[in-house]
């Protein structure tokens, strides 16, 4: 006898096959290869609890995000990786530090992980957000809180920069991610500051919708990476060279989630009409919240490419940007160049207008900054009355001639009731070898010169 269940389950599909369908070509060092052959299994610590990054499964494997792209850089280099169970994510730390691990699959590089790890190139992105329940107002600036509460698994790096940097933020200790969201919907907590994608996830899979995105942290965006530890120079290099062959398009169809339908047989034709009536009921309260689900995703995906302010790509976009242009440009040999932008005197416009005048005058600065853009240029907000202008496969000489552009644009514009305003231009080009943080550097440094010559100028770092 034969019943049949409609069950809705939530699941990663493994696309690791089609993200491997070229094997890029890697130029290991003799001493690499050396390594190589000789390795065996390199042993490796993960969260057990971090969905859909990763998790233990009752099976004992590795399964996740993180768990195919490990495996996919392990399969490019050539090497094989053996999973350190842990029940922890505080036990899995531990063991890192006493060397039990060689490595630690995804995490954050923080002052405090400095001191026994060493972290290949960021193997994937993902902003961090703050979730609250659907009555709290919106959070525009971690600075501006006092007494709030916020629930944040141990060990974390959003755990650890929330005590350094906003000591008057109380925080409330978990042992997971789906505690920490939890314990804001039962408010408990007010807020808990977590990846974009475990937040979307947790809502999803716990139907938490009484709680909402309100804010995110820029600053904390979560560039997840390989940990090596210290003594293992030689296989960080190797990993990095392999989380360097990842496209945006292996990132993205490693992430990619979905509801898969599952039809399950049975022996009871008796059960038959009772499971179909409970089915269709399950289905058609299931498409309602997949719609309401589709709407959130939508505006999930705006909020991490956009300035929530000026339309503008956020601090997280121009990150991605940067590294793409940075692989880019070691590759191709054209350089790239970025330009800081700084407006003059701003605090003046909200001390004697008000931040309403203010906000009007970034909204009305962004809009010039658009229009006056190359087709192939990327703008974004850098952060505060700070925005940045990305130019690919343009030299020195062709960035400060956009940046002057650009200033005396400015410079000629009238603003909203805070009328002529000016802004100070930093110009930093790529060069062999240079990190994105070092371009962006040498761009502030330029900055600098610019505000200390007088302002409304250019100057190139």
């Amino acid at each position: 006898m034969i019943g049949i269940a409609l069950v809705l389950a939530f699941t990663w599909i493994p696309l690791l096959a089609v993200a491997a369908e070229t094997q890029p070509a890697i130029d290991f060092s003799a001493q690499e290869q050396a390594y190589i052959a000789q390795a065996g299994t390199i042993r490796m610590c993960v969260d057990p609890d971090w969905m859909p990054f990763e998790r233990i499964n009752e099976a004992g494997q590795h399964e996740g995000i993180a768990a195919d792209l490990i495996q996919l850089v392990a399969q490019r280099v050539g090497l094989k990786i053996e999973l350190h169970p842990v029940k922890s994510w505080q036990e899995s730390l531990d063991a890192s530090k006493a060397g039990v691990c060689q490595i630690m699959s995804f995490l954050n590089q923080t002052p405090e992980r400095d001191q026994w790890l060493i972290f290949t190139a960021p193997i994937f992105f993902d902003p961090n957000v703050i979730i609250a329940r659907e009555e709290h107002n919106y959070i525009g600036d971690l600075k501006g809180l006092s007494n709030e509460t916020v629930a944040l698994p141990r060990g974390t790096m959003v755990e650890e920069r929330i005590r350094r940097e906003y000591p008057d933020v109380m925080v409330i200790l978990t042992d997971s991610e789906p505690e920490s969201v939890k314990l804001v919907s039962e408010r408990k907590a007010g807020m808990t500051i977590r990846s974009l994608i475990v937040a979307a996830y947790s809502i999803k899979k716990e139907g938490l919708f009484n709680l909402k995105i309100a804010g995110h942290v820029p600053e904390f965006t979560n560039k997840l990476r390989v940990g090596v530890v210290k003594n293992e120079t030689v296989l960080r290099g190797i990993l990095d060279k392999g989380v360097q062959t990842l496209t945006p398009q292996d990132r993205e169809a490693i992430s990619n989630r979905h509801v898969a339908i599952q039809v399950q047989q049975g022996f009871d034709y008796r059960l038959v009409w009772k499971i179909l009536a409970v089915s269709a009921v399950i289905l058609l309260v299931s498409l309602f919240w997949i719609s309401k689900l589709r709407a959130l995703n939508r505006k999930l995906e705006r909020l991490s490419t956009t300035d929530r302010l000026t339309g503008l790509y956020n601090r997280l976009k121009l990150d991605e940007v940067l590294e793409s242009e940075g692989m880019r440009a070691s590759r191709s040999g054209h350089s790239f160049s970025v330009i800081l932008i700084d407006i003059d005197h701003f605090k003046r416009v909200n001390d004697q207008h008000g931040h309403q005048t203010g906000d009007l005058v970034l909204v009305d600065l962004a809009q010039l900054l658009r229009t006056g853009m190359r087709s192939t240029d990327f703008v974004g907000r850098w952060g505060g009355e700070e925005f940045l202008v990305i130019c690919p496969h343009t030299d020195s000489a062709g960035a400060c001639k956009l940046a002057e552009t650009l200033r005396q644009s400015i410079q000629d514009h009238l603003f909203p009731v805070a009328e002529q305003q000016s802004a100070s231009f930093g110009v930093a080009s790529s060069c062999p070898g240079d990190s994105a943080s070092e371009i962006v550097s040498r761009a502030d440094k330029a900055l600098y010169a610019a505000k200390t010559a007088g302002r409304n100028c250019v100057k190139v770092g």
